[in-house]
């Protein structure tokens, strides 16, 4: 996913000039396509993330539209508080870029456990989540957001990831992305619907004889302003299972969940989601997955 984001950034760089990357000393061996041919809109803050996203915040009120970028909670968790009072506040056009979502260096222990930023970022009132599951939804999330410039969060898995799409997939915030038909269509509709790495498990889990009724839809974009555009969609099915590989409190479960409230139809609305356990634990990331429950 790394690699399709720098590729894509450094084509949509060549059409808009304004434009730009700030690393936190982070990404080399993935960031030069983008240093390389525009030295003057690539800056290293250092190891120094608050000034990072001041930095951009700064850039961005003069224009820029700028892609901060650095490992797992970094760029979130250490700069909380920049993104909330320059970010969001002032609704400027940075997006925040986390490499290494859910449990992708889980062999680095909890510092580098991804797992509690969608709770972090989603009670941002104007920032866009943006959870690609797949190289082709990272390049249709960063062309959706270079479109329309607004405080986002942009999280990725390491590298390596399949692609699950046949092309590049249309996105909107809130708009469910069909990414496969259900195996054995059921009486009742019934869907697995996944945001970023849960896309993987949302399909191996198909097969399985409990959802061997249900088809798979990704959300790559979300966030506190596309709750309302979720009731015509849950309309569709009598069952939803969301997929993720975030914590159960405050992620994309608990998300829909709120959004289902007001909705006039009973959903029988399934979370999930990775257990605490995981908080603690040490390892790779599928070990770590499975241990959390969501192998």
């Amino acid at each position: 996913m790394r690699n399709a984001f720098i590729d894509e950034l450094a084509v949509l760089a060549s059409v808009h000039p304004h434009i730009a990357l700030v690393v936190g000393d982070l990404g080399y061996s993935v960031v030069e396509p983008f240093a390389d041919r525009f030295p003057d809109r690539f800056l290293n803050a250092g190891v120094a993330e608050q000034n990072m996203t001041g930095l951009a915040a700064g850039m961005a009120s003069e224009g820029y539209h700028v892609f901060t970028y650095s490992i797992a909670n970094f760029p979130t968790f250490r700069c909380a508080e920049q993104i909330r009072n320059d970010v969001d506040y002032h609704k400027l056009p940075v997006t925040v870029v986390a490499v290494g979502g859910g449990l992708a260096y889980g062999a680095l222990g909890y510092s580098h456990h991804a797992v509690q930023d969608y709770a972090l970022m989603r009670v941002m009132p104007n920032m866009l989540i943006a959870a690609p599951g797949d190289p082709l939804e990272v390049r249709a999330c960063m062309r959706y957001l270079v479109d329309h410039p607004q405080p986002s969060y942009l999280r990725l898995g390491k590298a390596g990831e399949p692609c699950f799409h046949a092309a590049v997939p249309e996105v909107a915030p809130g708009r469910w992305v069909k990414v496969a038909d259900a195996v054995e269509p059921a009486a009742s509709p019934k869907t697995l619907l996944s945001t970023g790495a849960g896309l993987a498990t949302a399909l191996k889990w198909r097969d399985r004889p409990e959802y061997c009724g249900h088809a798979v839809h990704s959300m790559p974009l979300w966030g506190m302003g596309a709750k309302a555009v979720q009731h015509a969609a849950l309309r569709d099915f009598d069952s939803v299972v969301t997929v993720e590989d975030h914590l159960v409190d405050g992620g994309f479960g608990s998300w829909m969940m709120e959004s289902v409230l007001g909705l006039g139809k009973r959903i029988d609305l399934d979370v999930r989601a990775l257990s605490p356990v995981v908080c603690g634990a040490v390892g790779p990331q599928n070990v770590l997955n499975a241990l959390g429950g969501v192998s």
